[in-house]
């Protein structure tokens, strides 16, 4: 029997961006996520699914939102009754010099498609939090600091005003340090963009991800670009710390 999510309460967490948001991180098949009753996936084919992560042979694929999700509801966020669900907005490999996440390019307008449905479902669901992390792809097109400041505070805003959130809760992270300090001349401007835009938009927050490993420095692989399962667990945490520290 299909399940009728008009009947469930949800806090919504959007999560968007480019593949570190989408999922790359590997690793082994140890202590994988548990899915639960309480934390659901919108997906990007508008279908809701218990939220789980990716089986790949004897790997795991993570994603930070995840342990963002879980830390939410440890810390009982979650009002009576109530559950998370995450759109899953992210693909890999797109940026805003690509126009995939302009005010009239596919990603963003699917999103902002996204979000409205998982709002109509429920009149008493409720966005919660903006989690995002991209901006590889524009590093790699040569974006400037001004034009992915303006890029990106514009879509920022654009959600807040449309759904009427303007205090909603937005969170970034740098990106892996390795593959940072092989791009750096190409990264800095992308980068200087986003700590500018989380410090001046307000409940915002730049996340520091110099710590955490990726899938080449944990399984050898020579993915640089992408951190691995482990990191993006920890990642979700460190989101989440930065969350409750402006909520």
């Amino acid at each position: 029997m299909l399940k009728d999510f008009s009947k469930e309460q949800f806090d919504i967490i959007l999560q968007a961006g480019q593949s570190n948001s989408e999922g790359s991180g590997i690793g082994d098949a140890l202590n994988p996520y548990q899915p639960s009753e309480d934390i659901w996936y919108f997906n990007n084919d508008f279908t809701i699914s218990k939220a789980q992560e990716l089986v790949s042979g004897n790997n795991i694929v993570g994603n930070f939102s995840l342990s963002f999700a879980s830390e939410y509801v440890k810390k009982e966020m979650l009002g009576k009754g109530r559950k998370i669900l995450i759109i899953r907005a992210a693909v890999g490999g797109t940026g805003f010099l690509d126009k995939r996440w302009g005010m009239q390019d596919d990603l963003f307008l699917r999103m902002m498609e996204m979000i409205k449905t998982a709002l109509s479902l429920n009149s008493q669901n409720r966005l919660v939090a903006f989690l995002w992390h991209q901006g590889e792809t524009d590093a790699v097109l040569k974006a400037d600091y001004k034009t992915h400041y303006k890029n990106l505070s514009t879509l920022i805003n654009a959600v807040r005003h449309t759904f009427g959130c303007d205090k909603l809760p937005f969170l970034a992270a740098d990106f892996v340090k390795q593959w940072k300090n092989e791009n750096y001349e190409i990264c800095e401007p992308v980068v200087n963009a986003m700590k500018d835009i989380c410090s001046s938009i307000g409940n915002a927050r730049f996340i520091d991800s110099e710590s955490l490993q990726s899938n080449d420095q944990k399984l050898g692989n020579d993915d640089t670009i992408h951190f691995c399962r482990e990191a993006l667990n920890q990642l979700g945490l460190l989101y989440f710390k930065a969350y409750c520290e402006i909520r």
